[in-house]
């Protein structure tokens, strides 16, 4: 008996054929997607955060011990940007611009705490010098201004000049005090105006006529001369110019 043996034919599946060109068209509609909701999701990201917040922003503390800055200015400044946002939706360089926007305010530091407070520190611009009657000088030479209740130090020197002027008045301030104090002499107040003239004005209220230029010699011939100055009687110094090579010419007042 014979044995018919039969081969079974397997049939092995096929995948479909990989198209490489469809692959290509849809990388760049899939890059476009992304593009696209990335920037909705820039574009509104702000109004989803404020819809997050469940109350305004309503406390603040005023950081460090500022010389001049006090809660009541803070508190004002806030309160003229109306009802702030909560701690999602408000801008904290909009309060700091309105912080900087005190003339006396150097620069501010603005964060938020959660859930519905600020810290804020503050640097101030420091008074050495008054500038021009109604405004400062700081030790550096910045033209700022400060309400005069704020001061704490009144005994400063007074200063005059074009604004721009202010670091080169300031730094001869300071050498001509040096040689008048080495004499036993006070300077009260120092100008220069717009053609660059230099005057003093003594703590006795002798004036000191420097013209424009180099002014030290004339400073040096003024200490010289000034205990020679023989004042009439009822008479007292009203200025010593000093606009020339050698010498002085005295003007007297009466006194009252």
């Amino acid at each position: 008996m014979s044995v018919i043996r039969y081969k079974q034919k397997q049939k092995t599946a096929k995948l479909p054929a990989f198209d490489l060109k469809n692959l290509i068209q849809i990388k760049p509609m899939l890059l476009l997607l992304c593009l696209g909701l990335l920037y909705y999701t820039y574009t509104n990201w702000q109004s989803w955060l404020e819809k997050l917040d469940d109350k305004p922003i309503s406390a603040f503390a005023l950081l460090g011990t500022p010389q001049y800055t006090t809660n009541s200015d803070i508190r004002d400044q806030i309160l003229q940007m109306g009802q702030l946002k909560g701690f999602f939706g408000q801008d904290v360089n909009a309060v700091r611009e309105k912080i900087q926007s005190m003339p006396w305010i150097k620069g501010a530091l603005v964060r938020k705490i959660w859930p519905d407070r600020l810290s804020i520190l503050v640097t101030e611009y420091i008074p050495v010098a008054y500038w021009n009657e109604n405004q400062f000088l700081t030790a550096d030479g910045t033209v700022f201004s400060l309400p005069v209740d704020k001061l704490k130090n009144t005994d400063m020197p007074q200063l005059f000049g074009l604004d721009y002027q202010g670091p080169e008045v300031l730094a001869a301030w300071h050498k001509i005090y040096k040689d008048l104090k080495a004499k036993n002499l006070n300077i009260k107040t120092l100008a220069v105006n717009e053609r660059g003239a230099w005057e003093v004005m003594l703590d006795n209220d002798i004036i000191l006529k420097l013209g424009r230029g180099e002014w030290k010699s004339k400073i040096d011939r003024f200490v010289t001369i000034y205990p020679q100055i023989d004042v009439p009687e009822h008479k007292k110094i009203n200025y010593v110019d000093l606009r020339y090579n050698v010498g002085a010419a005295v003007n007297f007042t009466d006194v009252n």
